[in-house]
């Protein structure tokens, strides 16, 4: 049965209020549109899969890997992700592209996807969205003939040491610093940053707010533009 009109299809990504703009199902037929998507410019397609840690994500996660899978392409699911883990596997991992399950900064019954192609380039309205968003409306697609692979696999410390190339470790002088995750998917991140800078003896000492990650938001939707969502990060800046 098709789908008409999904309002979760937006200029430049994916949002929409889970439910009746987003559910498992149109979850699946994004990765079948996806995967026929990509596989007019690639005969073997291999795409990175991640997702945040709203409730949803996981579910809405596997969906679209088994429309991926039914499609045709091959799935790398790298677990809990922020969305700059999705771009930087596609390009380190030359894939052919790459979606991130999260709504950002969006109210907690929202979801959404972020998408790119190869070399993470970022599929908008004008370069795909539109033609995935007519595929999925449409809703017919051919029998499953060949399954695609699924495996699961780690980028992080790939992830870590390309950020560590941005920076001088040798020219830190003793540090304190407040990191905020926001109860989302950056805290792994600061962890193997923070291992890192300790195994390379920088004098960094991290202090962390809302560091946990919890799909239930406890501090408030992780919006740093919100005033209220800073004052956290500024009492731990003051206090230390």
């Amino acid at each position: 049965m098709a789908t008409t009109n999904l309002n979760c299809f937006k200029a430049y990504d994916i949002r929409g209020r889970l439910g009746d703009e987003l559910n498992e199902d149109i979850a699946y037929r994004i990765g079948r549109a996806y995967a026929k998507f990509m596989q007019a410019s690639a005969t073997k397609v291999t795409v990175a899969l991640g997702a945040d840690i709203r409730h949803s994500s996981e579910g809405l996660k596997l969906a679209l890997a088994n429309g991926l899978m039914d499609g045709g392409a091959h799935v790398i699911d790298l677990g809990v992700t922020g969305t700059e883990e999705i771009y930087f596997a596609t390009f380190y991992f030359k894939l052919n592209g790459g979606i991130e399950v999260t709504a950002s900064h969006n109210p907690i019954d929202y979801n959404g996807m972020k998408l790119v192609r190869e070399q993470s380039k970022p599929i908008s309205g004008d370069t795909g969205l539109n033609e995935i968003k007519a595929m999925v409306e449409a809703n017919q697609f051919s029998p499953v003939v060949t399954r695609g692979s699924y495996i699961k696999q780690s980028v992080l410390p790939q992830f870590v040491e390309h950020l560590l190339t941005y920076i001088d470790v040798k020219q830190f002088k003793p540090l304190k610093l407040v990191v905020n995750a926001g109860n989302g998917a950056a805290g792994h991140v600061l962890d193997a940053i923070e291992q890192a800078f300790i195994a390379l003896k920088v004098p960094v000492t991290f202090i962390k707010v809302h560091h946990e990650p919890n799909g239930d938001f406890p501090n408030g939707i992780p919006n740093p533009l919100l005033p209220e969502n800073r004052a956290a990060t500024a009492n731990a800046v003051i206090a230390h």
